[in-house]
């Protein structure tokens, strides 16, 4: 239960507080940019069953990967604001993953 309320705490609360302390000027475009990009997790549509709670998304989802992780990384350096903002998220939302991981 605990883990469940973190998780999702994680994922859909804290981009809120994300957006407020590094996009103060235009939160609600930053906020709605990191819900958006939980489509991310489209990729465990892909598996049988979709979700399983005992399994680690990290290195098991396509969008997971040590590949698409590396690439979500590398978006630091594009100069737009935007993509910055979707690079914090998608960041953290593997680090969101991973401590699942650890449980």
């Amino acid at each position: 239960m605990l883990q469940t309320l973190l998780h999702y705490s994680l994922h859909f609360l804290f981009p809120w507080i994300l957006a407020l302390i590094f996009f103060r000027s235009m939160w609600k475009n930053a906020w709605g940019i990191m819900i958006l990009t939980m489509m991310v997790d489209l990729d465990h549509l892909l598996t049988d069953p979709i979700f399983d709670a005992s399994r680690c998304s990290i290195w098991f989802h396509p969008l997971h990967s040590y590949i698409a992780i590396s690439v979500y990384i590398w978006l630091i350096f594009v100069p737009n604001i935007y993509v910055r903002i979707i690079w914090v998220w998608l960041v953290f939302h593997m680090l969101t993953d991973f401590q699942d991981c650890l449980w």
